[in-house]
């Protein structure tokens, strides 16, 4: 539950972002409001950063996990901000906040063909369901122009792969990995800035999008990245489908942009597939090779039986997985990543 819980905030911090966006990009180009967005992530995460207990030498990634926060951070970093900016630029708050939920398809879809992310019937009804209800939205909303809808769309395609290669980083905690994310990507956007146009802003500006970034990226991406890793990219992703919800919400309150009874409509369509999201269920007898790595875990699992002097709550440090073969209810999560084969009636973890 408290995985579920991480994802409903970071959607709701995030959601709160598109509105308080459109208002900054009047002063501000989408390069600029990019860069200072993840500057402020690095600046809310580094706390988190400097202060955890984590070895200096566990700090930088190995060459595996290096290459994943390399994708990370360009797509999700320095390509999906300035995609969905250029967009909101364009379209209105409200019609940027519902084209958001593309994400979701993009992140099942590439989920299967790609990460291999499993979902079963009641899963796929729930990414339909959400799906329907991001069409039914965007239907309400009339044409928002191509340019637009394709800079949104391009964004969401970046971000579901940033969602995927996140989700399978594990010897960096969330908070390292949008530290790394926020640094190297707002630094670069800025640069990217500066030669193109000087800035010419207010200071509180400046500030104010420090401060989104902050909480709408900073810790929203560490709370994402914490529910992705231990429900799965997928699942994570349909809980974080509720972000543009939350954006239009916003949008109507601040940017005062109306909200339709298609709306509404479309809203309760998205409960019901959250709802059928949990009744997908996965069980069968896998087998797991050893493993060496290190991510926030917790000992009330069949994976981490390990004995040490630290509490069972939620924590994090190198361990060591022995083989075994078992079967029990599991997500795509960081240990149950893998392909389905017909093998005497088994499907082999691939770790």
């Amino acid at each position: 539950m408290q995985f579920v819980l991480a994802a409903f905030v970071s959607a709701i911090l995030f959601g709160a972002s598109t509105p308080i966006g459109k208002l900054l990009l009047q002063t501000l180009t989408p390069f600029q409001l990019a860069g200072l967005f993840y500057l402020g992530a690095a600046m809310g995460v580094l706390p988190f950063f400097v202060l955890g207990r984590t070895p200096v030498s566990l700090i930088v990634p190995d060459r595996k996990n290096k290459f994943r926060l390399a994708g990370a951070i360009c797509f999700g970093g320095i390509l999906g901000p300035v995609l969905l900016l250029m967009g909101l630029q364009k379209g209105s708050g409200v019609s940027v906040s519902m084209w958001l939920n593309l994400e979701l398809m993009a992140t099942a879809v590439l989920g299967c063909l790609i990460f291999r992310d499993h979902l079963g019937r009641f899963g796929w009804l729930g990414v339909s369901g959400t799906i329907f209800a991001s069409v039914l939205l965007s239907w309400n909303q009339g044409v928002i122009g191509v340019t637009s809808l394709l800079f949104v769309t391009g964004a969401c395609i970046c971000w579901a792969l940033d969602n995927h290669l996140t989700a399978l980083i594990d010897t960096i905690t969330p908070s390292q990995s949008t530290f790394w994310k926020g640094l190297f990507a707002g630094t670069l956007n800025l640069i990217i800035a500066f030669v193109a146009e000087p800035y010419g802003t207010k200071v509180s500006t400046i500030l104010s999008a420090l401060l989104v970034g902050v909480f709408a990226y900073g810790f929203s991406i560490s709370l994402y990245i914490t529910a992705a890793q231990n429900l799965g990219t997928t699942r994570s992703q349909m809980i974080f489908a509720t972000a543009p919800f939350f954006g239009v919400a916003l949008s109507a309150l601040v940017l005062k942009e109306t909200i339709s009874p298609v709306q509404m409509a479309a809203a309760f369509i998205l409960a019901l597939s959250l709802f059928t999201l949990f009744l997908d269920r996965h069980n069968h007898v896998h087998a797991h090779d050893p493993v060496r790595h290190k991510h926030w875990h917790h000992h009330e699992d069949d994976h981490h039986t390990h004995p040490h002097s630290e509490n069972k709550k939620l924590h994090g440090h190198w361990h060591r997985h022995k083989k075994v073969s078992h079967a029990h209810p599991h997500w795509p999560d960081i240990h149950h990543r893998h392909d389905f084969g017909p093998l005497d009636g088994k499907s082999i973890e691939k770790d």
